[in-house]
């Protein structure tokens, strides 16, 4: 067939079916490159049976070593942490696989367009108040300059809630607030999952509003579900034992077994810093 006469591929959303395969199988285009990142991040689009999709592809070859995460790779715990939201059910982490693309074996994960094009608009606040509004909870103070404080706040939102116990399981080191993503559809993503699931407690997030609290019904009921979905054998068990050591495995297990012991969203260690530098 002529190009002229090509037909256009079929644009999926993350709720398609067979979204996964077309990450996994589809033919990688680089368009360009996320500048702001640490690691190599490339925007790209992808295509597989005149089905197309944007995507991002960040290889194992671009990512930079670090010393408090020694083992694995990034995009191997990104896709852990696709994993593991699947699960829970609540779609929070967009479509992830872990392929070959140009560059080498990488994380491919599909593209989110926010809302306003910039993540967290309406979700995060800095408010002159000494106590938050209602329908917020309080971060912690922050220096604005010129000797001023301001209270850092984020939204009583549902999903960011969700969001919090998902990074309390996966145990992620860097919850900014560029990594929420809401979409015009309501939907809320997390991104950049590649700090997470250490052996070592080192949760660092924005979304501390909660500390202490107890969960909602439906987090206990997610959580029992992942205690069950984690122990030997089962699928998801043997899935975070290709993708994460098995002291981290084994730590992952502890973590969803405190949770469900306490019933309360975790607090601050209090012995690595608690909030992310910089916040957003």
């Amino acid at each position: 067939m002529p190009a002229s006469e090509r037909i256009p591929p079929r644009s999926v959303t993350p709720a398609d079916d067979g979204l996964l395969t077309v990450l996994a199988k589809g033919q990688l285009t680089v368009r360009g490159r996320v500048r702001e990142a640490s690691n190599a991040v490339l925007y790209c689009e992808i295509e597989y049976e005149g089905v197309s999709a944007s995507c991002v592809y960040k290889p194992v070859a671009g990512e930079r070593p670090l010393w408090d995460f020694p083992d694995g790779t990034l995009a191997q715990r990104e896709v852990a942490a696709y994993e593991i939201s699947e699960v829970t059910g609540w779609g929070l982490v967009p479509p992830t696989v872990l392929r070959d693309g140009p560059y080498g074996e990488g994380m491919c994960q599909l593209w989110i367009e926010t809302a306003s094009g910039d993540g967290g608009p309406g979700l995060l606040a800095l408010v002159e108040d000494e106590e938050p509004a209602e329908g917020w909870k309080a971060i912690a103070f922050a220096d604005v300059g010129e000797g001023r404080t301001a209270l850092l706040v984020h939204a009583d939102d549902a999903r960011l809630r969700r969001l919090a116990v998902l990074d309390a399981v996966i145990n992620n080191a860097d919850r900014k607030g560029g990594h929420l993503l809401p979409t015009a559809d309501g939907k809320l993503y997390g991104i950049d999952h590649g700090v997470t699931f250490n052996e070592q407690d080192k949760l660092r997030t924005l979304l501390w509003g909660w500390a202490g609290e107890p969960l909602t019904a439906e987090a206990v009921e997610v959580v029992a579900r992942l205690s069950e979905e984690l122990a030997e054998g089962r699928p998801l068990a043997t899935r975070m034992a290709e993708l994460i050591t098995p002291a981290e495995v084994d730590a992952l297990r502890a973590r969803v077994t405190a949770l469900r012991t306490t019933g309360r969203h975790p607090e601050p260690s209090g012995e690595w810093p608690a909030i992310p530098w910089p916040p957003v």
